[in-house]
């Protein structure tokens, strides 16, 4: 077998590892949300705040990847729910400060205590992984993000 067979066998294989790991997450998330009455993006808000209590919309959406469509549907949805609050920034009022309520850090804490939670089940994945295992691979996929945001970057597409 060549060595460009050997090269495009073991892209292929990682890849595919990789895709089995995200639709293996999407599954999780998609059922703790909805065992909480939320949609994917609304929970993914939601676990993204309650660890600092309070960011702008902003920051929100370069934390989540989402695009402002889908970003501004999630906030109507928490906000509507009472499971976060909005306002604007003081000094710049164009910009929204979400904070959240009681409410959402209840059901954040409720979610947290909930079994076969994605905390949870990454918690028993780190758990059966070796401190070098866990530490190489960190920095595995570290590299390979790295070396992906350079390509998007490389073509002017945005990353952050």
């Amino acid at each position: 077998m060549s060595s460009e067979k050997k090269s495009s066998i073991r892209s292929d294989e990682l890849l595919h590892s990789f895709w089995h790991v995200s639709h293996s997450i999407r599954r999780i998330v998609h059922r703790t949300a909805l065992a909480n009455d939320l949609t994917v993006p609304q929970y993914a808000l939601l676990i993204t705040i309650a660890p600092f209590e309070e960011m702008t919309q902003k920051q929100l959406g370069k934390a989540t990847f989402y695009p402002k469509s889908t970003l501004s549907q999630a906030v109507d949805g928490l906000v509507q729910a009472e499971l976060i609050k909005r306002n604007p920034v003081e000094d710049n009022r164009r910009e929204m400060q979400l904070t959240l309520s009681e409410k959402g850090r209840l059901l954040y804490d409720k979610m947290q205590l909930q079994e076969s939670n994605i905390q949870q089940v990454f918690e028993k994945a780190t758990q059966s992984l070796g401190v070098k295992q866990y530490d190489e691979l960190l920095s595995t996929h570290l590299q390979i993000a790295t070396f992906l945001e350079e390509e998007a970057n490389e073509k002017g597409e945005c990353t952050k």
